[in-house]
C-alpha cells in the first residue's frame, strides 16, 4: 500500500503544482486521508518536486536554454547587459534570494510547525480570497518585457510566502503579478521560471540529506520517513508525467479564462479542511 500510496501523491503532485492551489497543500492533506500514518513530510515534497520542475524544464526548454545561454554571454560582454533575455536571468536570480534565505532561517519551523492542517486551512482561505481579489483589480496590461527590478524582488517574496503549505508558489507569485498589473499569461511564465532555482535547489538538498543522514526508525533528532527511495522515486515520475501535461493545460486555460473556479476551489477545500479538524476527522 505504500508504494500505491506514494503514487497517488505523485499524481496529486503534478496535478496541484502549477495551478494555484498548493501542491504542499494537498500533498499534507491527501497523505493523511490515504492514512500513511503520519506527514508524507516536507523532505518527501520537496524531493518530489524536482519531477514538476523537470516538466517546467521540457516545457521551457526553449526559453530557458536561450536566457542560460545570453545571460552567460553577457557576463563576458558577448551579448549587451541589457539584452532582455541576460536581464531575464538576472531577474530570476534576485528573484529567488527571498526564498532561498527566508526557507534556510526559518527551516525548522517549515517542516514542522508550518505543516499543521490548521496553517494549511486558513492559507487556502485567505490567499484564495487574495487571488479572486487581484484578479478582479488587476489591470492586466504588463507584460514580462515591462519587469522592472523592483516587481522582480516582490515577485521573489511572494514566491517566499510558499514555504508555507497552503498559500500556492504559483498562487502566491501570479497573486503578486496580477496586482501589479501584469497579464496572467506572463505572471504565470515568470512564475514557473523564478521556481525552477528554488524548487531544484530544495530537491537536491533534501535529497542530499536523505541519502547521507536517512531517519530511520527510533531515531531522537528527526521523524521518520513515510516512504522509502523506490516510492519516493516512483511518485518523482508520476509528479513529471502528470505537470507536464498540467502546464500545457494551464497556460492555454488562463488565456482564455479567469482564476474563479480555483477561488472557489481554495474556500471550499479551506471551510471542508476546517470542518474535518473540528470533529476529529482528521487531526492537524
Amino acid at each position: 500500500m505504500n508504494f500505491i500510496n506514494a503514487l497517488i501523491l505523485g499524481f496529486v503532485q503534478g496535478l496541484t503544482e502549477f495551478l494555484p492551489i498548493s501542491s504542499s497543500a494537498h500533498i499534507r492533506i491527501v497523505g493523511e486521508l490515504l492514512g500513511t500514518g503520519a506527514d508524507p513530510g516536507a523532505r518527501f515534497t520537496a524531493i518530489i518536486q524536482l519531477g514538476t520542475e523537470t516538466a517546467v524544464l521540457i516545457y521551457f526548454w526553449k526559453d530557458i536554454a536561450r536566457i542560460v545561454s545570453r545571460w552567460f554571454r553577457s557576463l563576458f560582454g558577448r551579448v549587451p547587459r541589457d539584452d532582455p533575455d541576460a536581464r531575464m536571468g538576472w531577474l530570476v536570480i534576485v528573484g529567488s534570494i527571498p526564498i532561498v534565505v527566508l526557507g534556510v532561517l526559518f527551516q525548522n519551523q517549515i517542516e514542522t510547525t508550518l505543516r499543521s492542517l490548521w496553517i494549511v486551512a486558513a492559507t487556502m482561505i485567505i490567499f484564495g480570497i487574495l487571488l479572486g481579489i487581484a484578479d478582479w483589480v488587476g489591470a492586466k496590461t504588463r507584460r514580462l518585457k515591462d519587469l522592472t527590478w523592483g516587481h522582480g524582488i516582490i515577485f521573489g517574496f511572494a514566491q517566499a510566502l510558499a514555504l508555507i503549505p497552503g498559500v500556492s508558489r504559483s498562487g502566491g507569485t501570479i497573486t503578486a503579478g496580477l496586482f501589479m498589473g501584469y497579464q496572467r499569461r506572463a505572471a504565470a511564465r515568470y512564475s514557473f521560471l523564478l521556481a525552477l532555482p528554488a524548487v531544484f535547489g530544495s530537491g537536491f538538498f533534501q535529497l542530499y540529506k536523505s541519502i547521507k543522514s536517512p531517519c530511520v526508525a527510533g531515531a531522537t533528532n528527526c521523524t521518520p520517513e513515510v516512504f522509502g527511495p523506490l516510492e519516493t522515486a516512483a511518485a518523482t515520475v508520476v509528479a513529471f508525467a502528470v505537470g507536464l501535461a498540467v502546464i500545457a493545460f494551464f497556460m492555454g486555460y488562463i488565456s482564455r479564462h479567469s482564476f474563479l473556479p480555483f477561488v472557489v476551489y481554495r474556500l471550499v477545500v479551506g471551510v471542508l479542511l476546517i470542518v474535518l479538524l473540528s470533529t476529529g476527522v482528521l487531526a492537524a
